[in-house]
């Protein structure tokens, strides 16, 4: 009764991956020939193909373009740092809870801002589906369940020790815990990957009980043709009434993790000292925020446990990122896994299963607009633009008041407009013939099949770089704020879009060929490798 690969751990598995089997790569981390029939069924016919069976296909190879093009624009998010080419963020000061925006950013830096959303949310959810990957490939390769909690636990600790090392690198030594994302990634990694094993335990346990007390059907009698197993030994016959009960199990807990998500997004809102409502009138950038005060008095005092729902920032440690305000991407993420190696997915139903989800997300970010709800910016907006249009609707006064969303913490809004986003990406990607994935768009497969390298090279190029640029281009005047503090940083900048997009250029021009040398190196390591979490 086991659902195979996700519920069985090691069992009834299908033909093993090859040894070289990529961590972060979706294209090789499937194990060829393994196929379902129907959202819920254990059949297994020796003549379907599996959802990845051809790793060329750009099916497979979608997520990895996806988090490829995430790469690319997360270059230009950093880069404004680097370059102080402007404030960071749609507007300065802004994106946080409950703070009062009342100027936008200039319209070149509100577009990139806005696009750059999609990486976070975007590596967070991907994560999540390549516990799945993950999981089955590992699970073929003969790991038992305490093999896979191990290899959780380790690469949260590889990934926390990363945030450390590279935080001191870029602080100079003044901040001994940096976490910029890493570390969320860390944490929510953990959390979904123990989930995930939990899944293997209980939902073959639910499917015994709903078998019990399921009624009969006269199709459950109904002759069926024999057909090979997995294992190819020997010819089976599929009980209906045990296909059914395994069906209503894998049903019942995708519709669990449906909720959890939901609720830990929306916790985000209930754990807002103001809920996610400004005043009518507050402290300029630089002055102290009411929200800010309020979090200090509302949640508690102590920073080791505000850490993991808000952001805090000390003398000696910054935390943008709390890892349980994004744990909801990943639970999305392992839910979207689960759906993708529940069965044989043509690329048309691909395609328009992403693009369905992302305009429901579409649809939702209008409902928060509309509506008011899921939002952490409720009369925040005082702009211009409202002023403008006093009484109206304030994120509908315009298009940079109705695409403003909160990102710290991530609010309903964020959610709606970041997935709903890269589900359309990944529609996208995934119709792009794989003659063109792998020619024209290889430095994108490059870059998503070497993500934590990238990260962590590119944060430490931009450090040369950028103050090269600088030293050739730049000039005073620009306003730049430093994006942690508020206040303005003294010094030349980097401002001209062609200077500014150039740098940009050039960085991922340096990185192409180090991912292609670091993914070769990679896949000569053994399946136990840390190196294969880079």
């Amino acid at each position: 009764m086991d659902r195979e690969g996700e519920a069985g751990i090691g069992a009834n598995m299908p033909r093993p991956p090859d040894a070289a089997v990529q961590e972060t790569s979706f294209a090789a981390d499937v194990p060829a020939g393994d196929t379902r029939t129907g959202s819920g069924s254990v059949l297994a016919h020796d003549t379907a193909a599996a959802w990845a069976a051809k790793p060329s296909s750009t099916r497979a190879m979608a997520p990895d373009l996806l988090r490829g093009v995430l790469m690319a624009l997360m270059v230009l998010d950093h880069s404004v740092m680097q370059l102080r080419s402007w404030p960071h963020g749609t507007s300065p000061g802004g994106e946080r809870d409950s703070v009062v925006v009342h100027e936008w950013n200039r319209p070149v830096a509100y577009v990139v801002r806005t696009l750059t959303h999609l990486c976070a949310p975007g590596f967070t959810f991907l994560l999540g589906m390549g516990v799945v990957f993950l999981g089955r490939s590992r699970a073929a390769l003969g790991w038992s369940w305490w093999s896979l909690m191990r290899h959780f636990v380790v690469r949260t600790v590889v990934l926390t020790v990363t945030t450390v090392l590279l935080g001191l690198f870029l602080s100079r030594g003044k901040l001994w815990f940096m976490n910029i994302v890493l570390f969320a990634l860390a944490v929510d990694y953990l959390l979904v990957g123990l989930l995930w094993l939990l899944l293997a335990k209980t939902e073959p346990v639910l499917a015994y009980w709903i078998l019990k007390v399921l009624p009969d059907k006269a199709q459950d009698d109904a002759s069926e043709p024999l057909i090979r197993s997995r294992r190819g030994l020997e010819a089976i016959a599929p009980d209906r009434k045990i296909m059914r009960a395994s069906d209503a199990s894998w049903h019942a807990h995708n519709l669990v993790l449906l909720a959890m998500a939901v609720a830990t997004i929306f916790w985000n809102l209930g754990l807002s000292p103001t809920h996610g409502h400004c005043a009518a009138q507050q402290a300029p950038l630089g002055g102290t925020q009411p929200a800010a005060a309020a979090a200090a008095a509302a949640l508690p005092a102590n920073d080791l446990v505000r850490i993991w729902f808000y952001p805090v920032a000390g003398t000696w440690y910054v935390s943008a990122f709390p890892p349980l305000a994004w744990l909801s991407f990943a639970l999305l993420g392992l839910l979207y896994g689960r759906v993708l190696l529940a069965r044989t997915w043509s690329g048309p139903a691909l395609a328009l299963g992403n693009m369905a989800v992302g305009l429901a997300f579409a649809l939702l970010l209008v409902l928060t607009r509309l509506v008011g709800f899921g939002n952490l910016s409720e009369g925040c907006l005082q702009t211009a633009d409202q002023g403008a249009h006093p009484g109206r609707n304030a994120y509908l006064a315009s298009a940079r008041s109705f695409f403003y969303v909160t990102k710290y913490p991530p609010d309903v809004a964020f959610w709606a407009l970041s997935l709903g986003a890269n589900h359309i990406l990944l529609a996208v990607l995934g119709a792009v013939p794989a003659t063109v994935a792998a020619g024209p768009l290889r430095p994108l497969l490059a870059f998503g099949r070497s993500a934590l390298f990238f990260y962590v090279v590119h944060m430490v190029l931009l450090t040369l770089t950028g103050p090269l640029f600088v030293a050739l281009l730049g000039h005073d005047g620009t306003g730049f704020r430093d994006p942690m503090t508020g206040r303005p940083v003294d010094g030349p900048a980097v401002d001209q879009l062609w200077g500014y997009f150039g740098h940009w250029v050039v960085v991922l021009a340096i990185m192409w060929p180090l991912c292609e040398w670091y993914a070769a190196f990679k896949s000569r390591t053994g399946v136990h490798s840390i190196w294969r979490f880079f």
